[in-house]
Formats: structure tokens, sequence, C-alpha cells
């Protein structure tokens, strides 16, 4: 199972899109009727909830799935469910590597996140980079998100056997390591609860978690940070 899922890896190509709103104004201002203007509508409450940031790759973003099912989108359903007054931000961007992930630490820190769950080094993997690369990268971001008050859960990953069983225990190794260095909760590896069952949670691709993939891997990441939820 974990061959297949990683049969397609080195040819997948991911990519994001960004819708734009129009701002042009429609021809029926030209021709409001005269007299009072309305009393405007009072702003919505602010959101006070505390932020949980969701920082990874095509994994977390939801890569080949429609609006709404990605595992951050079913993780908040859930927290919402169980009564936890938090919100949950997806900075997943397909394709990301930690190196991407370091260059855009800032955005994450500029939402004050109280938790973040950093899922990214799966493509660092796939494309061989060296691992003290990857190692240092996902450090450089742990130790920012600790520095802005965030606490940290970790997400692991692991690689397909055919990359040599030297390869994949040391990369596999960085995840431990480092949960263990800055004493940080840690998924041993995301997508285990899927890839052990039949195909239908995961994509065509062999790669990518489809929807009900999706709500189970929510259901993991649950387990791992109701602990600092609190």
């Amino acid at each position: 199972m974990r061959c297949f899922f990683f049969l397609a890896a080195a040819l997948a190509t991911c990519g994001c899109n960004h819708p734009h709103e129009s701002a042009g104004r429609d021809s029926a201002d030209d021709a409001r009727p005269s007299g009072p203007v309305p009393a405007k509508t009072a702003d919505a409450a602010p959101d006070n909830r505390k932020v949980l940031v969701v920082f990874g790759d095509s994994i977390s973003a939801g890569f080949g799935l429609p609006a709404g099912q990605s595992f951050p989108d079913y993780l908040q359903k859930d927290l919402d469910a169980e009564g936890y007054r938090w919100r949950v931000a997806n900075l997943g961007i397909s394709g990301d590597t930690t190196e991407g992930g370091v260059s855009r630490i800032e955005s994450a820190t500029s939402l004050k996140p109280a938790v973040v769950l950093l899922e990214l080094g799966g493509n660092d993997g796939l494309r061989g980079l060296p691992l003290a690369s990857t190692r240092e990268n996902l450090n450089q971001m742990i130790t920012a998100f600790q520095q802005s008050g965030a606490r940290v859960v970790l997400a692991g990953m692991t690689l397909p056997p055919n990359y040599g069983a030297d390869y994949v225990h040391q990369f596999e190794k960085i995840y431990s390591d480092l949960a263990a260095q800055h004493k940080l909760p840690l998924i041993p590896f995301l997508m285990a609860d899927i890839v052990t069952k039949d195909l239908r949670y995961i994509q065509r691709d062999g790669i990518h978690p489809t929807g009900p993939g999706s709500e189970i891997i929510a259901q993991t990441v649950l387990r791992a940070v109701k602990p600092v939820l609190q």
C-alpha cells in the first residue's frame, strides 16, 4: 500500500488557484433615489477565537478536492462539533518544500496563532533534497513559531522503499529527533490511518487524500492537538 501511495510522486505537480474579486461599480449606482441614506449595518462581531494554523503543502491545501474537503476544513468542523472555540487557518500550499516554508513564516506568525500544525518535508524527501537542509529548515520554522508564542505540533511523513532503507530511516528520524529536541507532540506519519485502509481514501494519483481520507486525517490531527488546545 505504501508503494502505491507514492507511485506517482515523482511526476506530481501541484498548483493553487487564487480567484480574484471584481471591484467594478454597478451601473445602478448612478441611479440611486434621493432621500435619507439608510444607516449602515453594524460591523460583524470580531472573531476572538484562538487561531490554529495548518502550515503545510498539498496534503493540507486539499489538492484535487472540491472546496471544503481538505483536512483543515474537516478539522474545523470537528473542533466546532466538540465545542472548541478555535479557528483553523489553512496555510497549505501545493508543492511547497521546507525551504518555501521558511520563506513564508511571517504569513503564519502574523495571524498570532496559539497552535501551529507543521506539515512540511514530504516534497523535500520525494525530490531527494539533502536531509541536513530539511532538518535545518524544519528546526528554523519550529524555533520561529515557538518564539512567536505558538505551540507546535509536528506532522511527520515517510518515503517509498525504493529510496533506500537508510535514506528513508534518516528522513523519518528528522521528525522524531526534532520532536524530542523541542518537546513537541508528534504525528509520526500523518497519513498512516488512510494508507492502511482501502483505496477510496486516496485519490487516483496515489498521493493525495480524497474527501473521506481528509476526514480521517482530521481525526488523526484532532487527537494530536487536543492536549495543547487547553
